[in-house]
């Protein structure tokens, strides 16, 4: 025989289906415990230690030019100035991209910190070419990329 439908079976007891969740908010529930592994602690750096080829100061310049050449716009400017015969205005990448010119200039200055672009002052305007001393490996990137 089944029981009636608003009673259900929790722990061999009996509850109605509309009592509080209150009154059962609290379930001790045995099982047996299982006997657990304990693995031994190892010496750091014996199992088998990395080789590090590369100096960290080349690390870190990579790492630089792989940071600023990570944003969509700041590599589509890079592909530019590395396809350009002379120096870019600032201006003309905010028609390009259509984005501001303190956008523009803000992308700029990521990739002069990371010594990819030099810039050349005529008056009021910024005028902006590949570094002329621009790594192999971030030259090596840039022709990867088309």
């Amino acid at each position: 025989m089944s029981p009636t439908p608003h009673l259900r079976r929790i722990d061999e007891r009996r509850c109605d289906a509309s009592e509080s969740i209150d009154v059962r908010q609290w379930v001790c529930e045995t099982h047996p415990v299982e006997k657990l592994m304990v693995l031994p602690e190892r010496e750091r750096g014996v199992c088998c230690p990395p080789t590090l080829k590369a100096r960290p100061q080349k690390i870190e310049q990579t790492s630089e030019i792989l940071k600023a050449l990570a944003d969509p716009t700041r590599l589509q400017i890079a592909l530019c100035l590395r396809d350009a015969k002379e120096p870019v205005c600032i201006c003309d990448f905010t028609a390009t991209f259509d984005i501001s010119q303190p956008t523009v200039s803000h992308h700029m200055a990521k990739l002069r910190e990371a010594g990819l672009v030099n810039v050349t002052k005529q008056g009021i305007w910024s005028f902006y070419r590949l570094s002329p001393d621009l790594s192999a490996a971030a030259r090596r990137i840039l022709d990867a990329i088309g």
